[in-house]
């Protein structure tokens, strides 16, 4: 089966990036060089050559990010496994409407590459639950969804 690669978001992985989702993060260490690997749930996908990702003000992914700006978001859903490969900035510091300090991650898509291995497909997407007060979870994921839609 021949290698599936795409130089923008396909229709069916920009539907998933609408919403909050179980994604991972992979950035270079700004101290050790070496791939530096993060879950993240806020991500959403204004057009299909950009995901925008919220991620504490404080988190390591800032700053790797500000030392070098070549990403990889792994999403894994439709059946599959995607690499989304890209140049990230630091788009937003402090996200405004926010009721914790969070900055915004922007993506330029440069490559989408289905890297599922052969012979085989996901039959269940990653499912996670929010450990803390449901309420205040839902309230957070609603400030940040629209601050990462402005």
């Amino acid at each position: 089966m021949a290698e599936k690669v795409w130089q923008s978001l396909p229709d069916e992985l920009f539907s998933l990036l609408q919403k909050e989702r179980f994604v991972t993060l992979a950035t270079i260490d700004h101290e050790t060089g070496v791939p530096n690997v993060s879950a993240i749930s806020w991500v959403y996908a204004p057009s299909k050559s950009e995901v925008r990702i919220a991620v504490a003000s404080r988190s390591r992914i800032v700053e790797n990010i500000k030392a070098n700006p070549s990403a990889v978001l792994n999403l894994i859903g439709a059946g599959s496994c995607y690499s989304i490969a890209g140049e990230a900035k630091v788009a937003v510091e402090k996200m405004d409407g926010v009721s914790i300090k969070l900055s915004r991650i922007d993506l330029a898509v440069k490559e989408v590459r289905d890297v599922m291995f052969y012979g085989a497909r996901i039959s269940v997407d990653p499912e996670y639950e929010k450990t803390y007060d449901k309420e205040a979870a839902d309230k957070l994921d609603r400030q940040v969804l629209e601050a990462l839609k402005a």
